[in-house]
């Protein structure tokens, strides 16, 4: 029996299409622009500047950052919160890439044992490559989600680095993958609704913004792999934007300045708390790591973030 038989004919042809995405290997982009996918270019600068951090050994200490987890408290205020949701706690993973760096989803597990919250937000990159296996990332997630305790559960969207395929092992988790979808969170008479968007940055369809033009209720929080869809989001009146990819550069400079962010936007989105408008955002630095496995100027991170 399908309970909802529009919900289950818009996922299916969203997974015939996300399956041609990933098989083509095309990025399909919000400005309509289509282009063959490569990290060839960097890759090789990548392999260039780890030979360096091992030639001036600092190659290690990039490892040591990388596996320094921080726990970052935060609060948001808004004027317009239902108040039944006030102190409501949102506790913001990302970009775990969970095969990038050995036990660090043990190190996450660990972290996550003492918080406090109602609400786990995923938004994104559970694996380390952008094609092939996924399995490897099955039992560290599964460890993961042992730890999560979050009494209105969890929700997720894909990023660029995972496979429409992973859906349906997440589902037997128990998390809720959101694919262009809202769901309403409730107390009493009191809502919020969480629309959750399919990754923007490689598998762009119209059917993220149908679904944030939707008319839901008056408070409204975007949950969407990338920073790239601000615009858009704010103009349909969502208060907060939660995402992530950009892992806060990864490697920056001193004074926080990212080498590479693959955000093509202005840098205030591409770390930490931002405003557009009327709308405030948060991107999160993320748990792992691409590429090379470290970090500099750049910690990784674990989100809580009180309504």
């Amino acid at each position: 029996m399908i309970n909802n038989p529009d919900k289950y004919e818009k996922e299916l042809i969203w997974r015939a299409t996300r399956s041609v995405f990933e098989t083509e290997n095309y990025k399909h982009k919000p400005s309509g622009k289509k282009y063959k996918s490569h990290w060839t270019a960097f890759h090789h600068l990548a392999y260039i500047f780890g030979m360096f951090c091992k030639l001036f050994r600092i190659y290690e200490r990039g490892i040591k950052s990388a596996k320094n987890l921080q726990i970052n408290n935060m609060d948001f205020y808004f004027e317009d919160l239902p108040p039944l949701f006030d102190n409501y706690t949102i506790l913001h993973l990302s970009d775990m890439h969970l095969d990038s760096l050995d036990d660090m989803y043990k190190i996450i597990a660990e972290k996550l044992k003492d918080l406090k919250y109602d609400l786990c937000i995923l938004t994104g990159d559970y694996r380390k490559e952008t094609h092939g296996s996924y399995q490897q990332i099955i039992h560290p997630m599964e460890h993961i989600v042992k730890n999560i305790s979050a009494p209105d559960g969890i929700l997720a969207v894909l990023g660029n680095h995972d496979s429409y395929l992973m859906v349906d092992i997440f589902r037997k988790m128990n998390i809720k993958v959101l694919i262009n979808e809202t769901i309403t969170i409730r107390r009493e008479n009191q809502e919020i609704d969480f629309t959750g968007i399919d990754d923007p940055f490689y598998y762009f369809t119209d059917r993220a913004y149908e679904a944030l033009e939707e008319e839901l209720n008056q408070f409204k929080i975007a949950l969407i792999h990338t920073p790239e869809l601000y615009e858009i989001t704010e103009k349909n009146n969502y208060k907060l934007y939660l995402c992530g990819h950009t892992h806060g550069g990864q490697i920056c400079l001193p004074g926080n300045i990212p080498v590479i962010t693959h955000f093509h936007g202005p840098n205030k989105f591409a770390r930490g708390r931002w405003k557009y408008k009327n709308m405030q955002g948060y991107t999160n630095m993320g748990c792992g790591t691409v590429v090379l496995p470290i970090r500099f100027n750049a910690p990784c991170e674990i989100a809580l973030i009180k309504l």
